[in-house]
């Protein structure tokens, strides 16, 4: 029996281990993927935590997988052993209840996820359904497609559904996991973008990444300065601030529309009359499917969009994932095999 490294959390709120497991072997509809890159989450935090329902211990946290296929399952169709092929949050889905019979199955009544359903990508190797993989165009290398598989999908997602039309203004409030690829991807699409974020300091990142504006919400009025320039198409929201999303709404022009991606229990404000005269709405936006990553992962190759990331081999999981915690990382930390 081949063995494997994992980093796995034995229980809620305990510490990430490497150990030594065997090699599993694909049941039937499932491949085993040689994992070669997977991005560290904020998401990551319900394995850690032990805050997702139903989650079982010991378990291999990790949703923002790229490997290649090692072995497939009895009645795999479509995949073949050496493919390139990435893993996202959409993991598996029951294809019966309601939502999935209107084919949105991403919100699956039974979603499965990788890292919190079943072992995730914090290992040498890892198991998943057909119905999650997507395909990894082989202009990009595994450590750029990984975080694409999470942070890039819904970044990317929320934008092309938005409504916004290329030439109009889109904001991006935050420039962090997700606000550097919603930079990136907002100006590789053709909206007039603008970055929004706290400090000075970060204006030059901003441009480098796309924007054509950027405003320091320390030392600006962000929905008054909005305004100035005719009000925002959209606000792709990606700060885990509801504080940060409140200051910013009233920058809305028009039929404008706020797009919450960042995750945050704290509340959003808006005004009544804003929204009943402008036409305001906000919205949620949640991930994506296995084949809107793979469309997700063939843009980005099309148009040369790559994360910012910061590379820690498995051995070191448990410091990589402390590095993305902290808040410190510039702006993903993605776990490689060790050589």
């Amino acid at each position: 029996m081949r063995k494997m490294q994992v980093a796995e959390v034995a229980r809620a709120g305990g510490p990430l281990t490497l150990v030594e497991r065997d090699v599993p072997e694909p049941p039937e509809g499932h491949v085993l993927i040689k994992v070669q890159a997977c991005g560290i989450c904020h998401s990551d935090t319900h394995t850690m935590e032990g805050s997702w329902p139903g989650l079982q211990f010991p378990r291999v946290p990790g949703h923002e997988i790229a490997g290649v296929i090692d072995t497939l399952g009895e009645r795999v169709d479509g995949w073949r052993v050496g493919q390139r092929v990435g893993v996202g949050w959409h993991g598996g889905h029951c294809g019966r209840c309601d939502n999935c019979r209107h084919g949105d199955f991403v919100r699956c009544e039974n979603l499965r996820v990788p890292g919190l359903s079943y072992d995730g990508g914090y290992a040498q190797y890892m198991v998943a359904p057909q119905e999650a993989l997507a395909r990894v165009p082989d202009e990009l290398a595994d450590v750029d497609a990984a975080p694409l598989l999470c942070a890039g999908l819904t970044t990317f997602n929320a934008l092309r559904n938005s409504g916004a039309r290329a030439g109009e203004t889109v904001a991006i409030l935050g420039v962090g996991g997700l606000g550097h690829l919603g930079l990136q991807f907002a100006r590789k699409m053709g909206f007039m973008t603008v970055a929004i974020d706290r400090g000075a300091d970060r204006a030059a990142l901003a441009m480098q990444l796309g924007a054509h504006r950027y405003m320091d919400s320390e030392s600006q009025h962000v929905a008054e300065a909005l305004q100035a320039h005719g009000g925002a198409r959209l606000i792709l929201a990606t700060a885990n601030s509801g504080k940060a999303m409140s200051a910013a709404i009233g920058g809305l022009g028009m039929n404008g529309k706020m797009i919450l991606v960042g995750w945050t229990e704290e509340p959003v404000e808006v005004s009544a009359t804003q929204f009943i005269m402008g036409r305001n709405s906000v919205a949620g936006w949640p991930s994506g499917t296995a084949a809107q990553s793979q469309e997700t992962l063939a843009f980005s190759a099309l148009s040369g969009v790559k994360p910012m990331i910061e590379e820690y081999p498995l051995s070191r999981a448990a410091e990589a994932y402390d590095r993305m915690m902290s808040g410190k990382a510039r702006f993903k930390v993605v776990l490689t095999p060790d050589q």
